[in-house]
């Protein structure tokens, strides 16, 4: 059985969903795959606990497809981030600076929003759009294309026709490599858990990065938990560290976090399950082929620092819609794609690059160093004009 379709998107993930609403949204008829059945609901096996910090840029999108309303009172504004060096011979602060948005707009950096949940409301929406068929539990398996259209061989032995093909499929993306698109791939030798806490101190829509050595220990806001404050945490160490971490013992656990929390929101308390995830830096050599996209981590991965990587994926949904909707009689074209790529691949490479020199800034060991470390900080900070360079820069505006 072959069906047919204007835009053909492989990977049912936030990216992948949120570009099947998108566009949509937007008129366009869309097939979305994944292999995987999603999973709405926040203890259940399997579950994504990570959360994701909508940058400003995000919104605006996310309303126009009509998704922001749906999730607006479940997500935590980030007002400040704020940036924490613990390097010195004690796990206790030594630097804080903050960063506000009040210094650059009148709305938060972001909004904070579990991953689960935000699956949960887009696929609500995806229901609502009858130009939009999602399929879960099929994937995509080959790929032919032509000057005119694209064929896609799917995993249940159905095929599609399209004019286009989104790749949101994930770091070992099965389209990009059947479109024979080489990747760049840089290992860490880190791994990251993610998980949610309460604490008795209040976040006060703070986000808070401490960094002492491994990787950065990140709380972000998240909306109180059965009356208590809370925020989800990510925390990157080196593989084997992380992997005893995960699995130590509830109440040693807890001790562990809480020390390496600096103790700035008190004694912190597990409040899901852990779950742990490979870091690495990646990037595409091209993002775009013949009539096929890259977006989000089949074109990029990043460590998560700053919030980038679902942004930087919603940044490269920009660019194709803007391209789409300019010449949707071309969708797809070479003309199209060329212009995508080349007008998001000179942002994606400097993001990258700064997002590893971050994270590897935040993995030193030797004192010295976490010293040099801490004096950058504060000299960033110093300089007004600098310090609201980055803000704009992080957002994405700039």
């Amino acid at each position: 059985m072959t069906d047919s379709c204007d835009i053909l998107i492989s990977g049912g993930g936030i990216a992948g969903l949120t570009a099947a609403a998108v566009f949509g949204s937007a008129g366009f008829d869309v097939i979305c795959v994944d292999p995987a059945q999603p999973v709405t609901e926040r203890d259940a096996n399997g579950s994504d606990l990570r959360t994701t910090a909508f940058l400003q840029p995000a919104r605006s999108l996310l309303d126009q497809c009509g998704v922001w309303q749906r999730i607006e009172g479940d997500a935590a504004p980030l007002q400040v981030m704020r940036i924490v060096d613990a390097g010195g011979e004690l796990p206790e602060p030594r630097v804080v600076r903050d960063f506000d948005a009040s210094d650059i707009s009148d709305q938060p950096f972001g909004w904070n929003l579990p991953n689960w949940l935000m699956r949960r409301e887009l696929l609500a929406r995806l229901a609502e759009l009858p130009s939009v068929d999602f399929r879960p539990g099929t994937g995509t398996v080959n790929l032919f294309t032509r000057t005119t259209e694209a064929r896609v061989g799917l995993s249940d032995g159905n095929r599609v026709r399209c004019k286009l093909i989104i790749a949101a499929d994930g770091r070992g993306s099965p389209m990009r490599e059947a479109a024979g698109i080489p990747v760049h791939t840089i290992r860490y030798g880190q791994k990251a858990l993610a998980f949610s806490v309460t604490h008795p101190i209040a976040h006060e829509n703070v986000s808070t990065e401490i960094h002492r050595s491994g990787g950065p220990f990140t709380l972000v806001p998240l909306p109180d938990w059965r009356g208590t404050p809370s925020s989800a945490v990510v925390w990157m160490e080196r593989g084997p560290r992380a992997v005893e971490l995960l699995n130590a013992e509830t109440e040693a656990f807890e001790s562990e976090m809480t020390e390496r929390s600096c103790g700035l929101f008190g004694q912190l308390k597990l409040s899901s399950r852990r779950t742990i995830w490979p870091i690495i830096s990646q990037s595409a050599e091209r993002l775009s082929g013949e009539r096929i996209a890259l977006m989000a981590e089949a074109a990029h991965v990043v460590p998560p620092i700053g919030a980038q990587g679902l942004n930087m994926s919603l940044g490269d949904l920009r660019c194709l819609l803007e391209l789409a909707q300019s010449r949707p009689e071309e969708l797809g074209d070479a003309t199209m794609l060329d212009a995508y790529h080349k007008a998001r691949h000179a942002d994606i490479a400097l993001r990258v690059k700064g997002i590893d020199l971050l994270n590897r800034a935040s993995m030193i060991e030797a004192r010295p160093l976490r010293d040099a470390r801490a004096m950058g900080l504060n000299a960033l900070y110093s300089l007004p004009p600098v310090r609201r360079t980055l803000m704009q820069m992080g957002l994405g505006t700039r």
